[in-house]
């Protein structure tokens, strides 16, 4: 149906007659926390994508002379302890944050939803294994899960990856069995069975396309956990090493100059701050344009 035809039915017609997808991506065009923060992070994507082009130096070049430089034309964030230009560290350190975000929670997603999905669904003794591990790791704090498995497999981003991904799954088990043990209960689900649909049909085609709403809030907001923790693996040398930039190790390497270059941590901190604060602010639209109770 088109605008125009949409314009003269009262609103709860036309939000029927919507797709799910128009009509959640209307409810949350609506919100100006969840659109502020799509516009900072669509900001930094770019900014990562299309760093060689956006800052003129190198991010690792150094120059003696240029030692700590305060803020100037030249420099517009200044210089670093090294001499490197601190706008072209905080843009190319975008592109091992944002993949650090996206990447963890890929890796949570892909283990966590079908674990969950198993257990939910099974029920027995495969639920209470799966449920008594995951219960196991949510014992342990989330970073220092995280530190320690960092620790365990080595100083790298791609370790620091897979790190924060495995600590952040036992989220999604939790959240995926417990959807799944909402949802499996309904009556579509006892007509789909009574239908003769195999499990696995049932769990895959009717179950888990019920269960998307709630995942994609949680992946959003755990991203910027994600990123939280990426920044204080490399912060503490066990995650991007020098000297790649990275946010984390920005702020590591600036504590030794709080009060003579107080830029070099406010702008990596900075960073640091808008694009938690904008996943934060989409997750929470998010939340509200999937409500299928909202209006």
């Amino acid at each position: 149906m088109t605008d125009a035809a949409l314009a003269t039915v009262p609103l709860a017609a036309a939000e029927t007659l919507e797709s799910p997808a128009r009509r959640a991506w209307r409810r949350l065009i609506r919100r100006k926390g969840a659109v502020l923060g799509l516009a900072v992070i669509a900001i930094f994507v770019l900014m990562a994508v299309f760093a060689a082009l956006i800052v003129p130096y190198d991010p690792i070049a150094t120059s003696w002379s240029l030692v700590r430089k305060a803020p100037s034309v030249q420099h517009w964030f200044g210089t670093d302890e090294l001499g490197r230009d601190v706008l072209a560290r905080v843009v190319f350190g975008a592109r091992a944050s944002l993949l650090a975000g996206v990447i963890s929670v890929g890796i949570a997603l892909a283990i966590g939803v079908p674990l969950g999905l198993l257990a939910g669904y099974r029920g027995g003794f495969i639920d209470a294994l799966i449920s008594r591990i995951t219960d196991a790791m949510l014992a342990c704090p989330f970073l220092i899960l995280a530190i320690a498995l960092a620790a365990f497999l080595g100083p790298s981003l791609g370790n620091a990856m897979i790190a924060i991904g495995i600590s952040a799954t036992p989220i999604f088990i939790r959240l995926t069995r417990g959807q799944v043990l909402s949802v499996k209960v309904e009556d579509y689900i006892e007509a789909a069975r009574a239908m003769g649909n195999p499990r696995w049909r049932i769990a895959l085609v009717h179950i888990l396309p019920n269960i998307l709403p709630a995942l994609l809030v949680q992946a959003t907001l755990s991203i910027a956990a994600a990123i939280i923790a990426e920044a204080a693996l490399s912060f503490l040398g066990l995650g991007q090493q020098p000297p790649a930039p990275s946010w984390g190790s920005m702020l590591n390497a600036a504590q030794r100059f709080l009060t003579s270059a107080p830029w070099m941590a406010i702008w990596p901190g900075l960073a640091i701050f808008l694009v938690v604060l904008s996943f934060n602010l989409v997750g929470d639209g998010l939340r509200d344009a999937l409500d299928p109770k909202a209006r």
